[in-house]
């Protein structure tokens, strides 16, 4: 598929280990800024994952499967410079989600230096929906450990995959 300039490609980058219903709020919000969604699913060794590259990949896969009714969604594991994979891929956004003051600091500063490393790439922030704002991966990784019930986090699938990890 050509892109041209009315062809609205998005990227979404993220670790997603594992995706929770935050990262779905927002993939389901940035599918309607665009006409091509990339998720990309990252390899980032320092935070030292508990699933694995390939399972990451499949959970995203199984959870953007609706939206390709309605655009086109690819879904591809990226490492190194974020801006380097935008361009690879031919996006022209870049999608982040904020839940807190804590996220904008780190967040604007990224965006500032992807706006000085390319500034044809444009980045989109979402509000994360009330009912998400305090989800984090590392918290619901951290309460399946113990024990808890993390329902109402992530979707079922993931929820099982979090049970077979800490059994």
């Amino acid at each position: 598929m050509t892109h041209n300039a009315k062809h609205r490609t998005a990227l979404y980058p993220g670790t997603f280990d594992p995706m929770t219903l935050g990262h779905l709020d927002i993939l389901k919000r940035a599918s309607r800024l665009c006409d091509r969604l990339v998720v990309g699913v990252a390899i980032n060794r320092s935070k030292n994952p508990l699933f694995p590259l390939s399972e990451r990949v499949e959970m995203v896969e199984n959870v953007v499967e609706p939206f390709r009714d309605r655009i086109e969604v690819e879904v591809l594991p990226f490492e190194g410079l974020l801006i380097h994979f935008v361009e690879n891929v031919g996006a022209n956004m870049i999608v982040r989600g904020l839940r807190a003051v804590s996220d904008f600091e780190y967040e604007f500063q990224m965006a500032g230096m992807n706006d000085r490393l390319n500034p044809d790439i444009e980045t989109v922030f979402l509000m994360a929906d009330p009912q998400f704002q305090t989800i984090a991966s590392r918290l619901v990784k951290e309460i399946a450990r113990l024990g808890g019930d993390v329902s109402q986090f992530v979707t079922p699938e993931v929820e099982l995959r979090l049970k077979d990890k800490f059994t």
